[in-house]
């Protein structure tokens, strides 16, 4: 993260520690922030995202967040940082760490009664989590919700926040605010906190306050040659497949290719970890000329959601060291450049990576991706560039969720994954989404974020709730807009109900007019 605009109060940027704040309830000695940077002046439009700390006693200061509508109190010698105002305030010192998030259900599926429900069940994996407090009470006239529990320390963790506290406040059946705190050590006196929380006007704009690039690798020279020709110094978009048969042959694939006349140079493989490193498969398509984004999911084959919530913590506590190691070498033997997709769409929570299997803490899943990067650092790995790939809709839309809470850091990230499909309609709660309610707002909030090069890691559009044909011409009509883009890739599948029935039929093959429309559109990146 270059500009991490920590608000030290704002130590790590303006030299100002709140423990300086000696002159409790003396307004002379309050920090205002305007913007995410530090100001003398308390003036502020709605357009500005404002907040500002006062002194408040000899312990404790107020943070007062104008742009989400809310003032509480909090040791004075911790940091408060706002880089992600937009999303979340988070306020810590070594030890402990709280996160404050506001959200607002309005127009969306859920309520705060669902978000209190749905956020919880976690908790019914007794194995890992021991449940302390679970009740309701009153905060300031607010109807909320305590739970209380911790879990067994992670061995590879440092000061490991394995105690928590988490507090949802209820303003109305739409907004409700959460304040989440983890420790690594048993929470004490967190309910003057949560009683110190009070409502009050919004009248500002949370923003984000930061952006992210990669960082320069050490890799080799094949693999340098590579990120350099597609993603860092192309001008022109490549096309990528999906095709589950190119994992056994490339009979299929190859009449494809030849029926649209166009060679796609990107194919995508799975993996969980009950299968080794595809050596064969990856110099198969290596000596077919293609580059594999090779996607390793920490999960095992054949489990649905649930039947494996404790994956994320016997990885970081070693369970898989041998698995990850030979991994490692096996990537580093295959020598040539791999795409290596980690964990993708981990705000979904149909992947049991998700944090909302592992306590609603993120801080899990962005150590569990440094934990793997640094095996394969350790291991010598020097031709794998790190793709990072969450969804464009978090599921559950929740704050907590959101996608910047799982980005792990500038130097485990050399390309940022773009995923959203066109489900249709044949399943309860999705609808038929255009191409161009997809990407352009998609592309346009990615790129004011994140300096590294994109791709589309896999997307498509089903058959059934509108018309397919039409969806496709628009993707090669509005595509070539987003120049940061590098790489797109169909997902050409099938998803399946419970009953064995199509329900999600992104193949392009489906008839010769279909095909036709897609050679069309190749043409051009030939």
């Amino acid at each position: 993260m270059p500009k991490r605009i920590t608000v030290f109060v704002v130590l790590l940027i303006f030299g100002i520690s709140t423990a300086s704040l000696s002159a409790y309830g003396n307004d002379s000695a309050t920090i205002y922030i305007k913007n995410g940077q530090q100001t003398k002046s308390s003036d502020f439009s709605i357009q500005d995202d404002f907040k500002s700390i006062k002194p408040i006693t000899s312990t404790h200061n107020q943070y007062i967040d104008y742009s989400h509508g809310y003032s509480m109190y909090y040791p004075n010698h911790m940091s408060v940082d706002t880089t992600l105002s937009e999303v979340r305030t988070v306020i810590a010192d070594q030890d402990t760490r709280i996160e404050i998030y506001y959200d607002n259900f309005k127009g969306t599926i859920h309520n705060a009664d669902r978000y209190i429900n749905y956020s919880s069940r976690f908790k019914t994996n007794k194995e890992d989590h021991t449940v302390e407090k679970d009740l309701s009470l009153q905060v300031n006239g607010l109807r909320a919700h305590l739970l209380k529990w911790q879990r067994e320390k992670l061995e590879s963790l440092t000061n490991d926040k394995n105690y928590y506290v988490n507090a949802k406040i209820v303003k109305n059946q739409n907004e409700v605010y959460t304040i989440f705190i983890k420790s690594a050590k048993p929470v004490q006196d967190y309910m003057t906190i949560i009683n110190s929380f009070n409502v009050i006007e919004k009248k500002a704009t949370p923003k984000i306050h930061t952006t992210y690039k990669a960082t320069e690798k050490k890799l080799n020279q094949e693999t340098r040659d590579f990120y350099n020709k597609y993603f860092l110094e192309s001008d022109s978009l490549k096309w990528g497949i999906f095709e589950w048969t190119a994992a056994s042959n490339y009979n299929f694939l190859n009449s494809l290719e030849e029926r649209l006349d166009y060679n796609f140079e990107f194919i995508v493989r799975y993996q969980d970890l009950s299968t080794n490193f595809p050596m064969e498969e990856m110099m198969h398509a290596y000596n077919n000329n293609k580059y594999v984004e090779l996607t390793l999911q920490t999960k095992h084959a054949h489990h649905s959601d649930t039947d494996d919530p404790s994956i994320t913590y016997d990885l970081l506590n070693g369970k898989y060291d041998e698995f990850l190691n030979q991994y490692a070498r096996d990537v580093k033997e295959f020598g040539h450049p791999v795409l290596f997709r980690l964990n993708n769409e981990m705000n979904g929570d149909w992947c049991i990576y998700s944090s909302y299997f592992t306590s609603n803490d993120t801080e899990l899943f962005k150590a569990t991706w440094r934990y793997i990067y640094n095996i394969f650092q350790e291991n010598g790995v020097d031709n794998a560039l790190w793709v990072w790939n969450p969804h464009d809709l978090s599921f559950p839309g929740f704050q907590w969720n959101h996608y910047l809470t799982y980005y792990p850091g500038d130097q485990y990230v050399d390309i940022i994954g773009l995923t959203g499909y066109n489900p249709g309609n044949y399943f309860k709660g999705e609808s038929w989404r255009s191409f161009n309610e997809i990407y352009p707002s998609l592309y346009k909030e990615y790129s004011s974020i994140f300096q590294q090069p994109f791709m589309i890691t896999e997307f498509g559009s089903n058959s059934f709730g509108g018309d397919k044909l039409g969806w496709i011409r628009d993707m090669f009509d509005n595509i070539d807009q987003f120049e940061n883009i590098k790489v797109a890739i169909w997902w050409n599948g099938i998803d399946y109900d419970h009953e064995g029935n199509p329900g999600r039929i992104y193949r392009l093959d489906q008839s010769d007019e279909m095909l036709g429309i897609f050679k069309d559109g190749l043409t051009k990146y030939k």
